[in-house]
């Protein structure tokens, strides 16, 4: 009996039942995984929602820009015009800034 070998089995080698049950059939887990999908549905909905009204926004605001830069557009166009007829070849010319040699703080 000296020959023979004594096997050393740890706390891995201990078999159980925990990994034998499907979790599929266990009805409270897919109770609860169904649950946690319609709340992640509903929670991806309002990010959609949030999402798109922030896009619309966006929008809006570009509509807002093209109109304003269309005014600003015509009004020189008509300044232009304006200037043009009275005084044709005539250019305003450019004012000079005296310095003053910065500025000065009285206390």
């Amino acid at each position: 009996m000296g020959n023979s070998k004594r096997i050393m089995r740890g706390l891995q080698d201990i078999r159980t039942l925990s990994g034998k049950v499907d979790q599929a059939f266990i009805p409270y887990k897919g109770y609860m995984k169904v649950s946690c999908l319609e709340m992640e549905k509903l929670r991806r909905g309002k990010e959609r929602e949030s999402a798109m009204q922030r896009v619309k926004n966006i929008d809006a605001r570009f509509r807002e820009i093209e109109a304003e830069k269309a005014a600003l557009l015509q009004t020189l166009k008509e300044r232009d015009c304006r200037n043009s007829d009275n005084a044709p070849g005539i250019q305003p010319k450019p004012t000079l800034r005296r310095s003053t040699g910065g500025f000065k703080f009285r206390y």
